[in-house]
């Protein structure tokens, strides 16, 4: 089986880890990954289903998962300042573990999908499928939203291990 997409948007803070971590554990307290929810519906919105966190901690839940992993954010515990391209370079050199981590887009790459550095909520939302289609598995990216040059989400886009 193929890994499955997954994607969030989150409100903006500062702290792309911090923003990851609060995210991680708004999914895991709401049930949403395998093995609870062994494939969840995106996007998730108000009305997603929620059935709770059936596990005692998200390292229970990863443990829970196994091979699979949770088909969610809560693969990803890391934060890159690196975009993919230059940390897989650099992983190819032995410096840099790739997986369960997430990474910036460049800037090269949102001018190329948006036209801009600095693409709002509307611009991702219709290139989603085309982000789909470029990841790898294991690995996240994100972006931060703009509204007038103002960031105010970060959106997460991701593809689990199985």
């Amino acid at each position: 089986m193929g890994g499955h997409p997954y994607w969030y948007w989150t409100k903006y803070q500062t702290d792309v880890k911090t923003t990851l971590e609060d995210l991680r554990q708004r999914e895991f307290m709401a049930g949403r990954y395998n093995p609870v929810m062994p494939f969840i519906e995106f996007p998730i919105t108000d009305d997603s289903s929620s059935p709770g966190a059936n596990h005692g901690s998200i390292d229970e839940a990863l443990e829970a998962s196994e091979a699979d992993g949770t088909r969610s954010i809560l693969d990803i515990s890391e934060v890159s300042n690196l975009p993919y391209e230059e940390a897989l370079d650099r992983s190819t050199q032995g410096e840099v573990d790739l997986y369960c981590t997430t990474f910036p887009f460049s800037k090269a790459e949102l001018i190329d999908l948006f036209g801009t550095d600095r693409p709002d909520r509307q611009m991702v939302e219709s290139a989603i499928n085309e982000l789909c289609e470029n990841l790898d598995r294991g690995i996240a990216k994100h972006i931060i939203i703009y509204d007038r040059d103002r960031p105010i989400e970060v959106f997460f886009i991701g593809c689990s291990f199985d």
